[in-house]
């Protein structure tokens, strides 16, 4: 049966502390997973929901990018993916009689999680200026409202349109069409806050910021390095593919700073041995400090130079440039130097070297661990040098493989969400339409609350997403958002953002991946792409959870009409009708998109993009050849006295989405405001396990940003680290602390110290 939802938020003052878990799925997720999904969807509905997740005449699951194989299970889904899946279908509702119980300053102290677990939302909602509160309003004034403030700007670069990786690829489309025929490239994204880093490393070095591999690839390597990456929490689906490769005989490394339970022991649910027994999966466990990848990818290369006949000499010659200018770099890598930085033995690297050379086929993969850091693009191009000293690019069972979070994060930045967009992607777009797109670049997700900080933007429009939530430095944010004069959100449920808003704001409820999309034209589908670059239909199952919502196409392209006019030759009503019309224009802008409807009807799996660096060894960088590079290694220094913090999920999180209040695997319960603290470094610094402390970062501003009340966890950590949940923690983390290049917010190396909670 049905559960309601919370009517207070729960207490979290004392959560519950158990020894961590050393295995990932089995009976408990299961378990964990039904309850959950039968507590907002009820028995039946979950039966026939998730038997659709991920299937090929089914609803791509609306959590991770994680590709499928082409034989699909019939339980094609993680316990995470579940839990996205029952948020999004349950049947708990937030009805206008629900704003109007609830004023904007009682939402405004509820938590996230509270906000998240009311249900979906059913009308298109109004905070008119001076309301205390939202009240329902007509599509047709919504949208007038749009029109009159984006109209009413001193310039097109004072609006602000942000996707989160949930967005299909025909409403991505549609959305940055509009916002360059409306006149800017202000186009931020989620990809501005995890693997911005990883697209601009890649397309320096290799030509294209995508990983290079297939899950046959994965299943096929002898080594897979796993850097900076939590699977079991963040992508439990992969860790049937690194099961297979195990069984295949590969070998893993896993660099992380803490040991997490999935990378451990894999229980696979699918298997009665996997449920039983499960697969040990680490070979090598080399608990890195935090930000000291570059050093160890660095030194292994120095070694790997080293070593007689290691390098793939003929494919440095005819496929790489840059080679001398690296090696003299890496010649320079120092053990003294590099055993500080990393926090490892000598041993351990040696270990890790001995494993590199002996392997023909090498697959690196990483996530936010190595791309939220100041120094995270050259952390990322060292992991390059190391392939292509191996010739590991363009080989079977070899590659990168930057592992993407959300579903179709990656074909949103196909699409054209980029505010710094190639002229060859402007000019096939204005070729198509008939328009002039600006040329000039757009703000990022950073510079978007700077310039909304700053006065000078004033419409904030959000494609899904909890942008209050995701983005650093949450004070600054807050008081930026404050400042717009419209605050738009397309959503399904209510989140943080929603709360936080301008002079006047607008929830437009939207169709989830689980609901049926009827348009004038048909039953519709829309499309997504995987973090492997395989394109694929996405077509949902339920009846929609209010008759008032509109799909995310119509409301991008009612919102282009209302306020373009009848000036623009753009076919809006055509592409609101009939996506497979979106799709045709796609496949005359985006290359690689030819024949778009006609390859999706012949192969219900989709079809996968192509990629010169996988596909034939064709680099399309400046060089026209695969770049070596040879930056300064760096590596964070903590003044003595204070931690290393790193922002992190717990296992009942998705991103900001936040299901339940445990992190089973790490043994916490029933709280989320816990920091994990190495037992020697907390006696160092005075707290007991059980102790409170207030998290107190350090910046170079000094501006006094400050976590209150959060227990202390003795857990096996790095020496000089710690680790605390976001978003509970993105008040730490400074808004110009940045990536360099990327401009991605640094929220995995934030200086913090601990103090005695006055709530303790």
């Amino acid at each position: 049966m049905v559960s309601k939802p919370p009517v207070g938020d729960p207490v979290q003052d004392a959560p519950q502390v158990t020894p961590p878990q050393h295995a990932a799925a089995g009976l408990p997720a299961v378990g964990h997973t039904l309850r959950m999904a039968r507590e907002q969807m009820g028995l039946r509905r979950t039966a026939r929901t998730l038997l659709k997740v991920n299937q090929k005449d089914g609803f791509d699951c609306p959590g991770c990018a994680w590709p499928e194989e082409d034989k699909r299970h019939v339980a094609e889904f993680c316990e995470n993916g579940a839990k996205a899946v029952a948020e999004e279908a349950t049947l708990r509702r937030v009805t206008p009689e629900f704003f109007a119980a609830h004023p904007l300053a009682d939402l405004a102290e509820r938590s996230g999680y509270w906000l998240g677990q009311q249900g979906r939302i059913t009308e298109p909602m109004l905070l008119p200026e001076g309301g205390d509160r939202y009240e329902p309003v007509t599509w047709e004034r919504a949208f007038a409202i749009l029109a009159e403030e984006l109209r009413a700007l001193g310039s097109p670069d004072e609006a602000l349109f942000y996707t989160s990786g949930r967005t299909s690829n025909e409403a991505a489309f549609l959305l940055q069409l509009f916002a360059r025929e409306f006149g800017t490239n202000n186009l931020p994204d989620c990809s501005n806050m995890c693997h911005e880093s990883s697209g601009s490393a890649l397309t320096e070095t290799i030509g294209i910021g995508k990983g290079s591999v297939s899950l046959e690839d994965l299943h096929r390597a002898d080594l897979i390095i796993v850097a900076g990456q939590n699977p079991g929490t963040n992508h439990p689906r992969m860790l049937s593919a690194l099961e297979k490769a195990k069984a295949g005989g590969a070998r893993i490394i896993s660099v992380n700073p803490l040991p997490e339970a999935g990378l451990e022991r894999f229980k696979n649910p699918q298997t009665p041995q996997g449920m039983l027994r499960g697969a040990a999966l680490t070979d090598l466990f080399l608990q890195i400090r935090i930000g000291g990848d570059q050093a160890l990818f660095r030194l292994l290369n120095r070694l790997v130079l080293e070593a007689p006949g290691a390098v793939d000499e003929e494919f440095v010659r005819e496929h790489t440039h840059g080679y001398e200018e690296f090696a003299e770099a890496a010649a320079a890598a120092d053990w003294d130097e590099t055993l500080a930085a990393t926090g490892l033995r000598r041993a351990e690297i040696e270990r890790a070297l001995e494993m590199v050379l002996a392997s023909e086929r090498t697959v690196v993969c990483w996530a936010m661990g190595l791309t939220q850091h100041k120094h995270a693009v050259p952390t990322i191009r060292e992991v390059v040098n190391l392939l292509l000293l191996r010739g590991a690019i363009g080989r079977p069972g070899a590659g990168v493989c930057p592992v993407r979070g959300h579903s179709n994060v990656q074909g949103d930045r196909t699409m054209g969400i980029f505010e710094r967009p190639a002229p060859a992607f402007l000019d096939a777009l204005d070729k198509e339409f008939g328009i002039v797109s600006p040329r000039h670049h757009g703000f990022d997700v950073v510079r978007s609350i700077q310039a909304l900080r700053d006065g000078e933007a004033k419409v904030f429009f959000a494609m899904g997403g909890n942008f209050v939530g995701a983005t650093p430095d949450t004070e600054v944010t807050e008081a930026a958002m404050r400042r717009a004069r419209l605050t738009v959100h397309v959503s399904t449920k209510l989140n943080r953002s929603h709360v936080v808003t301008g002079t006047r704001a607008l929830i437009l409820p939207t169709l989830g991946r689980t609901d049926k999309d009827v348009q004038a034209g048909g039953r519709q589908f829309v499309t997504v792409e995987d973090s492997m670059s395989q394109v694929h239909a996405s077509r949902g199952n339920l009846p929609p959870a209010s008759p008032h919502l509109l799909s995310e196409p119509a409301i991008v392209a009612r919102m282009a009409r209302a306020v373009l006019g009848a000036g623009s030759a753009t076919p809006w009503e055509e592409f609101e009708a009939d996506y497979a019309a979106i799709r045709d224009r796609i496949a005359r802008v985006v290359p690689g998109f030819e024949d778009f409807n006609a390859r999706l009807a012949a192969d219900a799996g989709g079809f996968r993009l192509p990629h010169g660096p996988r596909d034939e060894r064709r680099f399309p960088t400046k060089t026209g050849k695969a770049n070596f590079t040879a930056a300064p290694v760096e590596y964070p220094r903590v003044p003595e006295g204070r931690l290393l913090l790193q922002t992190l999920r717990s296992h009942d999180q998705y991103n900001t989405t936040v299901y339940g209040l445990d992190d089973r695997y790490r043994g916490i319960r029933g709280g989320r405001r816990v920091v994990l603290v190495h037992p020697e470094d907390a006696a160092e610094l005075g707290f007991a396990d059980g102790a409170y402390a207030d998290l107190v970062g350090e910046w170079t501003d000094g501006t006094e940003r400050r976590a209150p009340g959060f227990r202390v966890v003795h857990y096996p950590t790095s020496r000089g680290c710690a680790a605390a949940y976001y978003p509970e923690t993105n008040v730490l983390v400074p808004l110009e602390s940045t990536a360099d290049v990327s401009n991605t917010p640094a929220s995995k190396s934030v200086i913090v110290r601990l103090e005695e909670s006055a709530s303790a």
